[in-house]
Order: C-alpha cells, then sequence, then structure tokens
C-alpha cells in the first residue's frame, strides 16, 4: 500500500464515523396486528401442513383439489375463483364471484400459498403471504417465518405525498402515472385526480420518489435532505483528512456486498433501497466532489425498479454528455462487478456547498448549475429522451385560442396566463415537468412538449411568451373578456343551436359575462328558453 492509500483509508475511517453520527428525521409508523389466524391454500399436501403449526397458529385450508381429511378445518374451493387482497393481520380472500350464491370471504392475518403457481404475481409480495412450494426446506422455512409473525409489528412509513403538485390527472384526464407503474409491490393507486398509497403494502421499494418528475411523493425514511447532509459530512470530511478522488458507492443495506475490501478511495454510502436516491442525489454527489459514483445492485432489486432506476441513468447521462463530463462516471453494476469495475473519473472541480433542504427540483437545478459553471466546454441545452422531467413546451398558434384550459391543468405551474384581461401565455421552462397534463386537456390539440434542459439558469427561470392575441371588447360595454379566436370558435361551434337562431341571440355571444345576464332578462324570448309560442301552444 502506497502513501496516499493509506490516507485514503484513513481519511475515510473518518469519514464513515463523522457521517453517522449525524440524526436522520424519525418518520411515523405503520402497524401491523397479526393473531395467528394463518390460511393455507393448496392440495392435500396442505392438509399435511395444517397439523405441523404450533400453538400459536390457528390454520383453516382453502382445498383447491384433493379429498378432505377429518380433523382438519378446510374450505373446498369447488372450482370458484380466488382472489386474495390485503397484508399482514388483515387479509380477505374472496372465493367465487360477487353476488352468486357459493361466493363467500374469507379473513386471515397469515396466508401460506402451495399453488402450483403464486396467486399473488407481485414482485414484492404483500407482509404475511408467503409461497412455498412442496419441497421439506422450504416449507419448514414457511412454517418458521409464519411463527415469527404472530403478534404486533411496526414498520416506518417509508413516503410522504403532496397532491397540490401531483402530475397524475386533471379534470378527467391522467397524465403521469410513473410511480404506480414503478412500484414493485402495487402498493399505490390513481384516483380522479391524485394518487393514494397503502401505506400497508408500501416496503420501501423508493423508486416511486425516484422516478416522479415533480416530486409530489417523496421518500421519507431516510428524506433527501437527511442522505444529502450525510453526504456532504461523508465528502467534506474525507478530503479535510487528505483523502483524494472519492468515490461513492450506493448499496442497499439489505444487500450484502463487500464492503471492507473496498479500494481505499471507495466510500460505501448504504441506503434503505437502492432505488430510493434518485437524479437530484446523484448530481449532488457529483457537485459535493465525488469523483465518481456507483450504484451496487445485490440482486434483490425488482425488475421494474430496476427498470426504472435505469432509464434515470439513462437521463442523466444525457445531461452529463451535454455539459462535457463523462456519462461512465455514474454506473448501475452487479454486486459480483464492484471489485474489477473500471471506474471512469469526473474531473476535479471546485465542490459545492448547498443543503437539500429545498425541493426535489430546486436541489436537481442547484447542483446541476454548479456543475454547469464548473465545466470546461459546456453544451448551452441537452437534448434528452422522451420520459425525462425537464423540458419545454410549444404552441401553434393559428390553432391556439388562449381558452387556457392548459394553465389550468399544469401541476408544476409552467403555464401561465398574462394577467387580468392580457390574452397571453406564458411559459417558464424551469416549472415544466413534462408530465403532458397540457397536451391532453388542450381542446385544440395546439399545444405539445418536447424534452430537453436549458442550462442557463435565468433562460430557465423567464417567463416565455407561446401566444398572444388583441382582447375581443365586449359589443355592449367594450370590455375586454376574450380574444377572437375564443369568440369565432364560439360562434361557429354553436351555428345552428336551437337557442342562437336569431340575431339578437348571437350578439349576446359576442357580450362579457355581466352585460350577457343583463340582456338575456331584457329578452322575453330567451326567458322562455327560445321556444317559439307558437310551438308551445
Amino acid at each position: 500500500m502506497n502513501l496516499q492509500q493509506e490516507i485514503n483509508r484513513k481519511a475515510k475511517s473518518v469519514a464513515l464515523a463523522a457521517m453517522h453520527r449525524l440524526p436522520i428525521e424519525a418518520t411515523s409508523l405503520v402497524n401491523y396486528q397479526s393473531k395467528g389466524r394463518v390460511v393455507i391454500i393448496g392440495d392435500n399436501q396442505a392438509l399435511e401442513i395444517a397439523p405441523r403449526l404450533n400453538e400459536h397458529l390457528h390454520a383453516l385450508v382453502i382445498l383447491t383439489n384433493g379429498f378432505e381429511e377429518p380433523g382438519v378445518p378446510l374450505i373446498p374451493l369447488g372450482g370458484r375463483a380466488i382472489d386474495i387482497q390485503g397484508y399482514l393481520g388483515d387479509f380477505k380472500i374472496r372465493l367465487g364471484e360477487e353476488g352468486k350464491p357459493n361466493a363467500e370471504t374469507v379473513a386471515a392475518d397469515l396466508i401460506l400459498d402451495m399453488s402450483p403457481e403464486a396467486l399473488i404475481d407481485r414482485q414484492l409480495k404483500p407482509p404475511g403471504y408467503l409461497y412455498s412450494d412442496i419441497e421439506e426446506t422450504s416449507l419448514q422455512d414457511a412454517i418458521d417465518e409464519l411463527t415469527a409473525l404472530t403478534g404486533s409489528f411496526e414498520k416506518p412509513r417509508y413516503f410522504d405525498y403532496n397532491p397540490d403538485i401531483c402530475a397524475h390527472g386533471h379534470a378527467g384526464k391522467t397524465a403521469c402515472n410513473r410511480c404506480i407503474e414503478a412500484c414493485p409491490a402495487d402498493a399505490i393507486t390513481g384516483l380522479a385526480e391524485t394518487i393514494e398509497v397503502n401505506a400497508h403494502l408500501c416496503q420501501g421499494g423508493g423508486v416511486c420518489a425516484t422516478v416522479c418528475p415533480s416530486g409530489a411523493i417523496r421518500y421519507a425514511y431516510p428524506n433527501a435532505k437527511d442522505n444529502l447532509e450525510r453526504m456532504r459530512k461523508l465528502l467534506s470530511a474525507y478530503q479535510s483528512e487528505g483523502g483524494c478522488d472519492p468515490v461513492i458507492v450506493f448499496y442497499a443495506e439489505s444487500d450484502e456486498i463487500p464492503v471492507d475490501p473496498l479500494q481505499s478511495n471507495y466510500l460505501p454510502f448504504p441506503v434503505e433501497e437502492l432505488a430510493s436516491v434518485g437524479m437530484e442525489v446523484w448530481l449532488s454527489t457529483l457537485a459535493y466532489g465525488a469523483r465518481a459514483l456507483l450504484l451496487v445492485d445485490g440482486g434483490a432489486m425488482p425488475v421494474s425498479s430496476s427498470q426504472a432506476l435505469k432509464e434515470q441513468l439513462h437521463f442523466m447521462g444525457e445531461i452529463l454528455n451535454a455539459m462535457g463530463y463523462p456519462d461512465e462516471s455514474v454506473g448501475l453494476i452487479g454486486n459480483d462487478a464492484l471489485e474489477t469495475h473500471q471506474t471512469t473519473w469526473m474531473p476535479d472541480i471546485k465542490h459545492a456547498g448547498f443543503s437539500g433542504i429545498g425541493g426535489k427540483r430546486q436541489t436537481a437545478y442547484l447542483a446541476m448549475d454548479h456543475l454547469y459553471a464548473e465545466a470546461q466546454k459546456p453544451k448551452p441545452m441537452a437534448s434528452l429522451t422522451a420520459g425525462a422531467p425537464f423540458g419545454k413546451a410549444e404552441v401553434d398558434a393559428k390553432a391556439c385560442t388562449l381558452c387556457f384550459s392548459c394553465v389550468g391543468a399544469c401541476p408544476g405551474k409552467a403555464l401561465q396566463t398574462g394577467g387580468e384581461g392580457i390574452p397571453q401565455l406564458l411559459f417558464i421552462e424551469e416549472n415544466c415537468i413534462q408530465c403532458g397534463m397540457c397536451t391532453r386537456t388542450c381542446p385544440e390539440d395546439a399545444i405539445w412538449i418536447t424534452p430537453q434542459l436549458l442550462f442557463d439558469a435565468n433562460a430557465r427561470k423567464q417567463k416565455r411568451k407561446l401566444h398572444e392575441e388583441a382582447p375581443f371588447l365586449c359589443t355592449a360595454c367594450g370590455k375586454p373578456f376574450a380574444t377572437r379566436s375564443v369568440i369565432d370558435n364560439m360562434l361557429s361551434k354553436l351555428h345552428g343551436h336551437y337557442m342562437f337562431q336569431n340575431d339578437r341571440a348571437r350578439r349576446r355571444l359576442t357580450m362579457c359575462e355581466d352585460c350577457r345576464v343583463i340582456d338575456i332578462v331584457q329578452d322575453q324570448d330567451a326567458i322562455n328558453g327560445g321556444i317559439d309560442e307558437r310551438i308551445r301552444q
């Protein structure tokens, strides 16, 4: 070992100790209560398992096939469909179709599924649901685990959710489903305009927070602020002790990776789950002075989490490349490749000092702005792949009527009006999360989005005019209240409508709201609903 390696090892020891001394903000707890009511689902082999359970477990067999056995409580499935919902302490097993005479629901605290294939096909099964084949070793492990799952249990509430900035839906239109599609536990469902997370099904995978473009859903234990404060302390202490060329190694605490024999400049950074740290953490890590970072998958990460993580890393690579940095400085590797992986380093740059107290996007922009300022030959903009959380919106001026449906729907307030009586559509690129809500709500299909990232912070923050028209003046009082295109569009769509057959009714469409009401109460034909008296007779 040379002198610098020895300095690095001592610096790493000091830095890790300093990082671990930092407190982590507590989160609320999710509670489970299990009284040991076990439902075993299977054929005659399930009947053989039931008597083997200890006195703390009370078994009921749902017999899918085979012959009944005296002394074992059971329910014959009898060809009925079976559906399982719930979690540890609160499972509901529905047999048959709801409303049919042979339908019934069985309650359970625990489930041992011995079907040929698991009845729940989620990547992360709900707590309290165990699937086992008929091998004796597997069965005994399942019995031991069932025994351990009796009593009261607690786990952290892993997420926080802010529906005010959620881009899931608006006015019956659905835009963003990223968290729903990525969740390996099927713990997230879409409501009309927001989402709902079942805290008892959530197992802390954290990929929902990583893919969320707005930061509406956030990982709570540990949160991004605490992770970044720990990262800043780790790197600062390491560098203060003379350590050089730090490489951050992210890994899930539950994974077994060889952290002890790591190279002297490799700093291990355990997280609850590997997919719980996203772009704002990666960018900040590089801005704090890391020469590279590795995400090490021990093999337990669900497929949907891995795919989502790779997509986010792809966006990260596009951003780094556009700034002139090597995208290989951030990589996802397997556990077995950790010791042989050839790391590509970032250049040595001035270290940032910002904290992570802001939101997800604010933190990401702070990191990007620092990296951009330190870059030698950056491009002014990064062109990104579809699905990236940064970009612009554009408008077809000939089709846009300035109805501002897009403004009301935009969750990030990227689209705004020009103010009272000013028919302008404005755009702030920094706020655009590329959710596509504007494209789905525009009645004229006049707006589209393009993923990109402007590195000029001032340009990102500026209000940019997308479309403008002269205001249409009320034909009665002269007050501006709409645009010519809106009025023309309304006149065209209502042409031939029975309520607008005469000139007075059609002229009312060109009046402001106040004048329209005054004219209606003075028009007997309008009071009659536009129905001629001769027709009434």
